[in-house]
């Protein structure tokens, strides 16, 4: 992944019908309370933000929709994620409760809806994809995908469907480098996306990751983000704070060297690392 990616640069959704094209980098919502999100979003897009993910249970998917239409920016602009955390007890309830997704934004579709989490079981996930694809159907999203699932839980989809995830949304980040669902996604042409991409700041006063920040004159955060980039996936960084929101994203002036990121992929420690750990084996 090169420095010469801009803001504005995009790449291709995964499976897409139709196809379409996403932002490098988005804004997370996640912990934003209704009296905040809004103008967290507002910021983030002021300063070039172009992808938001929110999810039913984050309780802010209408804030994110009043800050997209009052910002003035054209919606085909700007990529909007949301995500179902539970089956509702038939395909028609799930539909049912992510329409209700769609109309609570309030800009007409979304880009990308997930299904939050594995844990509802096989039935419950099967019941929910199925949700998803009348929704990708009937145009209130342009793609449909998972998030925390594991091989497993991506293979079993093909017992039952054609449409593959269009995105795979996990917790990322040097300290939990996922390694055996990246690779199979990248495998299979899924786009990875990394919450928790600087790890809640749990890492931030590590030397190692403080060294080669100094040498690039930037923040810790800043390096997290970037080798997220560099390794191809997409980082969702997350913060309330305007000028967090402005640094997080400014990444496209520097490049981590072949020998930092050698040493950044050194820093995994698998499971024990992650900051919300997840279970990926089935059931």
């Amino acid at each position: 992944m090169s420095s010469k990616l801009t803001f504005t640069s995009r790449l291709p959704v995964a499976h897409a019908h139709p196809p379409t094209t996403r932002p490098h980098i988005g804004f997370g919502v996640y912990l934003s309370p209704e009296d905040v999100c809004k103008a967290s979003c507002l910021t983030a897009l002021k300063h070039g933000y172009r992808a938001i993910d929110t999810a039913q249970y984050y309780e802010n998917e209408a804030q994110v929709g009043e800050a997209v239409r009052e910002s003035g920016i054209p919606r085909e602009e700007i990529f909007i994620t949301t995500k179902i955390m539970t089956p509702e007890g038939s395909v028609e309830k799930s539909y049912q409760k992510c329409l209700k997704s769609v109309e609570d934004i309030g800009l007409g579709y979304v880009d990308l809806f997930l299904i939050h989490t594995p844990s509802s079981g096989p039935e419950g996930r099967k019941e929910m994809w199925q949700a998803l694809e009348r929704l990708l159907k009937e145009g209130k999203t342009k793609a449909i995908g998972v998030s925390n699932y594991g091989v497993a839980h991506i293979e079993e989809i093909k017992t039952f469907s054609d449409v593959m995830p269009a995105a795979n949304q996990v917790e990322l980040h040097v300290q939990c480098q996922q390694r055996p669902i990246t690779e199979y996604c990248t495998a299979n042409g899924i786009n990875v996306e990394a919450y928790c991409p600087i790890a809640r700041g749990k890492y931030l006063d590590d030397p190692t990751l403080k060294q080669i920040a100094d040498s690039h004159n930037v923040t810790v955060a800043q390096v997290l983000i970037r080798w997220i980039l560099q390794m191809g996936f997409i980082p969702y960084p997350k913060s309330d704070h305007a000028d967090r929101i402005k640094q997080n994203a400014d990444l496209y002036g520097f490049e981590l060297s072949e020998e930092q990121m050698r040493i950044l992929g050194m820093m995994d420690r698998g499971h024990d690392g992650a900051v919300v750990p997840q279970k990926t084996e089935c059931p």
